[in-house]
């Protein structure tokens, strides 16, 4: 391999040894396959241990440690499967587990200690008025690994210790576990609890819920389900794989056939209240990661612009609403460049608009 190596003393053997090494290396992430080495992604970059590979019998003998004979059956069925495991005194951790070339091979993710607030995290200040909302549709959006997951469980803790709610959350797999404080929390597991997110969207209803988390909005009735939970006074909280918020508003219309989208765009428009789109970059100094961060709130500019289907004025109408907390992806860029937390090299790779960032770094002073 051509990645960067890390020291190992021995191959590991068991699962506790491999996440006892990630968590010791600092590593976000762990992927395991046959013929390769156990291999970290270590400060967003991928190194590979120190030691022979591991044969697909050894992978097989590690994973059956983990995976539960549901698991097990999923995996056959579907040929991947998503869990989170606890192990004590090292952590909790997302798996998934899946073939390629015909191996099993999996990824784990550790998993913050406790809940992180949203200063600990690096998110803006402005999105701490997320879990204060009473109703309406929030969306975490960013590719896999952009910490999603994490934001939405910080919302849900903060609302969990500062009010008295009933929340229920459906999860593919269950990553943070949230006791009951101020608020009562009901989680629910997808293939352990529930077939689908579409019929636990549809038994949340019935269950005198105030706040929903759906943990991704994969299909069109699940999202039409959200939508008119939304719309009927709960705060529901999602995610998209989507870029930006302009794309998610055009992903969530273009789910619905043609004749129903001018409907959905006058729903969202009333029940949408935050599109919170993440990456996460190479830190400047220090190593790890941090976030850049567009933010649109629903204002009654935006909400027209999203009722008459006019996506493309979006941006220039986030990029204007500094003083309500909004900020698009090259203004989160540009801020993180300034402070130092990361290179001008890495927020050009991140930018949308590279030409425009650097235009716009130069008028900053940064270049």
């Amino acid at each position: 391999m051509k990645q960067t190596t890390f020291p190992v003393r021995k191959k590991p053997t068991t699962i506790i040894e491999l996440l006892s090494l990630m968590r010791f290396q600092k590593a976000s992430d762990l992927h395991l396959s046959g013929g390769l080495p156990p291999t970290l992604r270590i400060g967003g970059a991928m190194r590979s241990g120190d030691c022979p590979p591991f044969t697909p019998n050894e992978v097989e003998h590690l994973l059956d440690q983990i995976l539960s004979t549901r698991h097990k059956e999923l995996l056959r069925e579907r040929m991947s499967v998503d869990l989170g495991i606890e192990i004590a005194e090292v952590g909790r951790f997302r798996v998934a587990v899946y073939f390629q070339r015909g191996l099993m091979t999996a990824a784990f993710r550790i998993l913050a200690d406790g809940m992180p607030s949203f200063t600990a995290l690096g998110l803006p200040e402005s999105l701490s008025g997320l879990p204060r909302l009473r109703d309406g549709l929030v969306l975490i959006t960013g590719a896999t690994g952009s910490g999603k997951s994490t934001t939405l469980a910080t919302i849900i803790d903060e609302i969990n210790r500062t009010s008295e709610r009933t929340i229920i959350t459906i999860e593919d797999p269950i990553e943070y576990m949230h006791g009951n404080l101020n608020s009562i929390v009901f989680q629910r597991e997808l293939h352990t609890d529930v077939p689908s997110f579409a019929s636990a969207m549809r038994d949340a209803l019935r269950s005198d819920p105030d706040v929903i988390l759906v943990g991704e909005m994969r299909d069109l009735e699940t999202i039409r389900t959200a939508i008119t939970a939304a719309e009927t006074g709960h705060l529901v909280l999602s995610t998209l794989h989507s870029r930006d918020a302009t794309s998610s508003v055009n992903r969530i219309v273009g789910t619905f056939p043609a004749g129903e989208q001018g409907q959905i765009r006058q729903q969202l428009s009333s029940s949408l209240r935050a599109v919170v789109s993440q990456r996460l970059l190479p830190g400047h100094v220090g190593g790890g990661r941090v976030p850049a961060v567009e933010i649109m709130f629903i204002n009654t500019g935006i909400a027209n612009l999203i009722r008459q289907a006019k996506d493309e004025m979006i941006y220039s109408a986030i990029e204007t609403g500094l003083r309500e907390g909004m900020q698009t992806m090259e203004q989160s860029l540009i801020r993180l460049v300034h402070n130092g937390h990361i290179t001008m090299e890495t927020a050009l790779q991140a930018a949308r608009r590279p030409d425009l960032l650097k235009q716009r770094l130069c008028i900053a002073g940064n270049l």
